[in-house]
């Protein structure tokens, strides 16, 4: 259930304007291009680190080369977001892994929410029981929208990770990581403390917008 703060946040938000669809192999471009559109702090949040334009090039190649599923969110033709579905036989305990990213001008529009259901009916329609998600630990818009469908992720060597379980009769439902330590816990409430009182001093108009 949406707490008051993320009701009002997610009320007062432009509604995002594009559509969502599958990428083809052919359309690699477009999905090269928008990663590498990323800002700094968005680069690092999807990569949990700031790499190079090279290296984010190889990996566009790499994911559309060995099948990952890319839903991409375009504005005036331009890809501006993308949900990528990673096959279970690339993941050492055979889950596919989900990944997200959005670029800044299309930020706060409800377009992280729209991949985020997309690319679940898309992984049910697969046959998939179970994804999992991994994001760098300072990614507090992914954080933040995990906490949105249901949980938190928890924190393992400076990642933050958890699985989402698509058996879930309310449609979904994050299952953290097992063995967490009261380490993980305290960050975790931190982490929501802050971001909650951040969202209200935002709407009452204190501080920077970011």
């Amino acid at each position: 259930m949406l707490d008051a703060a993320t009701t009002i946040a997610i009320s007062t938000r432009a509604p995002a304007r594009g559509h969502v669809r599958v990428l083809a192999a052919r359309e690699l471009p477009l999905f090269r291009d928008h990663l590498l559109r990323l800002d700094r702090e968005s680069r690092r949040d999807r990569f949990n680190g700031s790499l190079d334009d090279e290296w984010v090039a190889r990996y566009a190649e790499k994911s559309v080369n060995t099948g990952t599923v890319i839903l991409a969110y375009f504005e005036d033709g331009i890809v501006r977001g993308a949900a990528e579905l990673h096959q279970a036989d690339l993941s050492p305990d055979s889950l596919p892994e989900i990944a997200f990213s959005v670029e800044s001008i299309v930020r706060r529009k409800g377009v992280g929410s729209i991949l985020f259901t997309r690319l679940i009916a898309k992984a049910r329609s697969m046959g998939y029981a179970k994804l999992r998600i991994t994001t760098g630990a300072q990614n507090d818009a992914m954080r933040a929208l995990a906490n949105k469908f249901g949980a938190h992720l928890s924190f393992r060597h400076g990642e933050s990770t958890g699985v989402l379980d698509l058996r879930d009769p309310m449609g979904v439902g994050l299952v953290a990581q097992p063995k967490t330590s009261a380490l993980d816990v305290a960050r975790a409430v931190a982490d929501y403390n802050r971001a909650y009182w951040g969202m209200w001093f935002k709407l009452a108009g204190w501080g920077k917008s970011s």
